[in-house]
């Protein structure tokens, strides 16, 4: 008889458990119905005013709105979606492009700063100040006719340079420098002195250079040099 009772206890705890757990999840349900009501009575007045916006936008819109429109706009943006994705890979591809030229232009900015600076401590922003400075005394100095005139002879003007520069030239030149800083020896300074010397070949010989010269500067025309 005991076991029996004890059997029956069991049953009607289980039971009690069972009702007690079906009274927590009606009251679960109750509640998020509540929250879903609250939640709808909250919603509608915005969605209300949404579709009013809505209806006013289309309002506006009146007769160029058709909804076959868009529903080819829908169809064609279906049909179109391998093109969009080809479009977006190209995007990427190019945004990738651009953060690699975005790095690539910096570095080459930096090497460009660098280079400047390596230029201005080795003087050529300074060289090239002067150099403007030279420019501008060549402009206000000279006249358009000059430089005219400069340009026509440019080629005679190369040329004698050129000759000027040819080491024979050069080395008569430096000669003659190192001849002109030499003090002569004072029996040289005498008239006698100055009468052996002409016995000597290489006087006689530069003596007629300078005859020579000197006929062919007497062949030509008076230029007359500007002030």
């Amino acid at each position: 008889m005991s076991t029996d009772l004890v059997t029956l206890e069991q049953k009607i705890d289980l039971l009690t458990s069972q009702v007690v757990y079906m009274n927590e999840q009606l009251e679960a349900q109750r509640k998020r119905l509540q929250a879903f009501d609250e939640l709808k009575q909250d919603l509608v007045p915005i969605f209300n005013h949404m579709f009013k916006l809505s209806i006013d936008e289309l309002a506006e819109i009146g007769s160029d709105f058709e909804v076959e429109d868009l529903l080819f706009l829908l169809k064609r943006l279906l049909r179109d979606i391998p093109l969009l994705i080809k479009l977006l890979d190209r995007l990427e591809g190019l945004m990738d492009l651009a953060d690699e030229s975005a790095g690539l232009g910096k570095q080459v900015f930096n090497n460009v700063v660098e280079k400047l600076d390596q230029l201005e401590r080795q003087g050529y922003f300074a060289f090239a100040h002067e150099a403007g400075y030279v420019l501008e005394r060549i402009v206000t100095e000279f006249s358009e006719e000059d430089v005219r005139a400069l340009g026509d002879n440019i080629v005679t003007i190369l040329t004698t340079i050129k000759n000027m520069t040819q080491p024979e030239v050069l080395a008569i030149a430096n000669q003659a420098v190192n001849t002109i800083q030499e003090e002569p020896p004072a029996d040289e300074l005498t008239t006698w002195g100055l009468l052996r010397e002409l016995g000597d070949p290489k006087v006689r010989k530069g003596m007629a250079r300078l005859l020579n010269m000197l006929k062919v500067l007497a062949d030509q025309p008076h230029v007359e040099v500007p002030n």
